[in-house]
């Protein structure tokens, strides 16, 4: 943090660290040298916090690896269905094609009440025994796990899903939406993956394939990623520039058609986009990150933002570094710019705003982001095809 952060806050990091050093003593005294790594990555947790910036924090062993099994493209034992927690279950968020879930018939949006006969995400506010790190602990120990499934309009089932060597990465998926049937709907749930952008790309070729008349591209559970893939997967929309400062300089960040651009390439006229046809963007608080930069650049292209405020730390990037314990610390090491040489804003502020209703989306199947999304769409009348 001393030798290399450069974010937004203004704390006094010498005045936290000596408030914060008192603490971690006082809460180690009774083990001495035997204090465990826990204790320590509470308090500094609790110092980030007050320092005010959420892109710093620190994450334990297990954590850490998972981030490591998703950047190297590793083999692991999943279902491949990935899961956050919501009121009354762990919601669905994304599923890859061809897994175990899958081909057990879990879909994206499907609510997981039980898993192994625990109650799971939440209940009346308050953590359920099972949450998404429980869920990958199942999936890693290889075993079947029992789910209790609830899909909106029907009865709660149960489902045994066998977990199987599959990529770590989570990729953007294809599926279709709107009254006929021809909007392409691109559930893109990460930017870690060092293709994330190749893959998105596909995607998008897919459904220009296919004849969509319109695209929506869903980030509502995307927490970031690496910067290149972002601004390559929004260079679909026309040339993007992001640039940085850092303590000592900055550099720039450049994509062009879905891929990263050098330099030269930065300045290749608007009608180079992929994708020149109307156009969408489901956001919420679960966007983060680099997300939120493909957001910002997807809405300067004149795509459209629908959903709810994004996180808040779309404006600056971090640097990850190993602890003792196995766990790393992101620290955040730059300030980002648009090519205007102007800030970019903390958090996307949606041209939409259209909260993701999870009661309507879990009992009657209604999603409200996307439904508002499709009304914008036709509104604007989205007769034309990407390109």
């Amino acid at each position: 943090m001393r030798e290399r952060y450069f974010g937004w806050s203004t704390a006094n990091l010498d005045d936290l660290s000596r408030t914060y050093a008192a603490q971690l003593a006082e809460r180690c005294a009774p083990e001495g040298d035997a204090c465990s790594y826990d204790t320590g990555r509470a308090v500094l947790t609790e110092l980030f916090t007050a320092y005010g910036d959420a892109h710093t924090n620190v994450r334990d062993p297990e954590a850490a690896e998972r981030l490591r099994e998703i950047q190297r493209g590793a083999a692991v034992s999943r279902t491949g269905a990935r899961v956050t927690r919501v009121e009354g279950g762990l919601l669905v968020v994304s599923v890859m094609p061809r897994s175990p879930a899958g081909q057990a018939g879990l879909r994206v949006f499907d609510l997981i009440t039980t898993v192994e006969g625990e109650a799971a995400g939440k209940r009346d506010g308050q953590n359920a025994p099972v949450g998404p790190t429980e869920f990958v602990r199942l999936e890693r120990a290889g075993g079947p796990i029992t789910v209790t499934v609830h899909r909106a309009g029907q009865a709660e089932r149960r489902v045994t899903l066998s977990p199987a060597r599959l990529q770590a990465r989570d990729e953007p998926t294809l599926s279709w939406t709107g009254a006929d049937g021809r909007v392409a709907l691109i559930t893109y749930p990460s930017f870690l993956p060092s293709d994330a952008s190749e893959l998105f790309l596909a995607r998008v070729r897919d459904a220009q394939a296919q004849g969509a008349r319109a695209l929506i591209v869903d980030l509502r559970y995307n927490g970031g990623g690496s910067l290149a893939e972002c601004v390559a997967a929004a260079s679909v929309f026309g040339p993007v520039e992001y640039r940085t400062r850092y303590q000592l300089g900055g550099s720039v960040y450049a994509g062009r058609g879905g891929e990263e651009a050098r330099p030269g390439d930065r300045q290749r006229a608007a009608g180079s986009a992929v994708w020149a046809g109307p156009a969408a963007v489901l956001v919420g608080p679960s966007t983060a990150s680099c997300a939120e930069v493909f957001t910002f650049y997807a809405q300067r292209a004149g795509v459209l933002a629908v959903g709810e405020p994004t996180r808040g730390v779309g404006n600056s990037g971090v640097i990850f570094r190993d602890l003792p314990d196995g766990g790393v610390v992101a620290v955040t090491i730059l300030r980002a710019y648009g090519p205007d040489d102007r800030p970019l804003p903390e958090r996307v502020q949606p041209d939409l705003l259209a909260p993701t209703d999870l009661t309507r989306l879990t009992q009657s199947g209604q999603d409200s982001a996307l439904e508002a999304a499709l009304e914008a769409l036709d509104r604007a009348g989205n007769g034309a095809a990407g390109r």
